[in-house]
């Protein structure tokens, strides 16, 4: 896995020597020079940090200046809806979220259709059919194992939920209640293998787990620090230590897992010109430039874009997910949550 790290940052480094030795080239999903020093307002559920990245680099590459305007789903839902109700005083012409707030948005009429070359590449699982959003990375769930005791199996490496729910291993989770990266494993869990065999699993895991996290890193941290021998954790955390020298390697289940997909979509209720802007900022952030930006400040999703050398070289791009996907109603997802937490989580 070490050397997996190095060989990914090289290839990175070679990748951004060649952009940052090139001219811009403007082509169908790039903005020509003559176009610098305009504006684009999106709406997210990225945290600022991350937001900024983006559209630093962004604007270092096009001259676009992105203000990021950071909320919850439910506020990015209420500010496309005043948006859409107002089209004089639209000002966001974009929205960057997870795509359970896009869904969302895209049911409400808030957005409208585009599909370009670069998203035309993206798989249908990771997008809506009809173009209304796209997502451009995801960030799976995946088993975060410390190497010491990755030696002490020999053959018996745990690569299914079943086999985990069977293992004798200190186990570190974040607590479903806490974010929603995690909930939504309960919910896909539950779509695929059904609430009777999910909370059978669940309920053989809970002797073994250490403590239920309040956030997504902790379960990585405790791995890595051997204070746990196994985390159900995402991705873009475990990489994130192991690119910082701790002991861990990924394990993805190969019974399937479910990941947290971010993408775009374009306000039905912004203007032409914002559209345009919009439109290339999406196709931006589908390409190797967005990508060598997040990863550069340890940021590791796998891109959507398979064209891309982010996806080509990401270990977790053939990984796979469940066929289901949760449909739940959100009095369902509570039912589920009290059902866990009643039966399991505090017994």
């Amino acid at each position: 896995m070490r050397r997996y790290t190095t060989l990914l940052l090289t290839a990175f480094l070679l990748l951004a020597i060649v952009i940052a030795g090139s001219a811009y080239l403007a082509d169908s999903g790039h903005i020509d020079r003559r176009t610098r020093v305009q504006e684009l307002t999106v709406l997210t559920t990225l945290p600022a940090e991350e937001a900024d990245i983006l559209s630093q680099a962004y604007e270092d590459s096009s001259g676009v200046h992105v203000t990021f305007v950071p909320l919850s789903s439910a506020e990015v839902l209420d500010r496309m809806k005043a948006q859409a109700d107002s089209p004089k005083k639209a000002d966001a012409a974009m929205v960057l979220a997870d795509w359970q707030t896009l869904g969302q948005a895209s049911r409400s009429g808030f957005l409208t259709p585009y599909v370009s070359e670069r998203g035309d590449m993206v798989a249908n699982s990771f997008r809506q059919d009809d173009g209304y959003w796209m997502g451009v990375w995801y960030d799976p769930i995946v088993f975060c194992v410390n190497r010491d005791y990755l030696r002490t199996l020999h053959a018996d490496i745990p690569d299914t939920w079943q086999a985990l729910a069977e293992q004798d291993a200190r186990i570190g989770i974040t607590d479903f209640m806490a974010a929603d990266a995690s909930s939504n494993l309960l919910y896909a869990m539950t779509a695929e293998f059904g609430e009777e065999e999910t909370m059978a699993m669940l309920g053989k895991i809970h002797p073994h787990v250490v403590q239920y996290a309040r956030y997504l890193s902790n379960p990585v941290r405790q791995a890595g620090m051997g204070e746990v021998d196994i985390s159900i954790a995402v991705e873009s955390e475990t990489m994130r230590y192991i690119h910082d020298g701790y002991p861990l390697q990924v394990i993805y289940p190969t019974d399937g897992t479910t990941a947290w997909i971010t993408g775009t979509g374009i306000l039905a209720s912004s203007g032409d010109k914002e559209k345009v802007l919009a439109q290339h900022f999406a196709d931006w952030l589908l390409s190797d430039e967005a990508q060598i930006a997040l990863q550069s400040h340890n940021y590791f999703f796998v891109p959507t874009n398979p064209g891309t050398m982010a996806y080509k070289t990401f270990p977790g791009k053939n990984l796979t997910l469940f066929t289901q996907v949760p449909q739940f109603s959100s009095e369902q997802k509570h039912n589920l949550l009290d059902t866990w937490a009643r039966e399991i989580r505090f017994q």
